[in-house]
């Protein structure tokens, strides 16, 4: 699993952010989850293997949104402890 960091700049509330996970979602499709934040100016990507950026790039600013840069990391899904 990846997990996927994309900076973005533009969103300014809730629509936006819903605005842009469907157009990364349309870029993406293989993504098991995608999420964005307003207030930390990122979209975050779950995906089994690495994403292309510049698809995502492209369809963030066909949006209207300043793309402002991707970083990726091994992704381990948080489990609960037993004991």
């Amino acid at each position: 699993m990846t997990r996927t960091i994309i900076g973005v700049d533009g969103m300014m509330c809730s629509m936006c952010e819903a605005h842009i996970n469907e157009a990364v979602r349309k870029a993406v499709p293989e993504a098991k989850k995608i999420t964005s934040n307003r207030g930390k100016k990122q979209t975050e990507i779950i995906s089994e293997e690495p994403v292309d950026t510049e698809k995502i790039k492209a369809a963030i600013e066909a949006t209207g949104y300043t793309y402002l840069g991707a970083e990726s990391e091994p992704y381990k899904k948080k489990g609960f402890l037993f004991f």
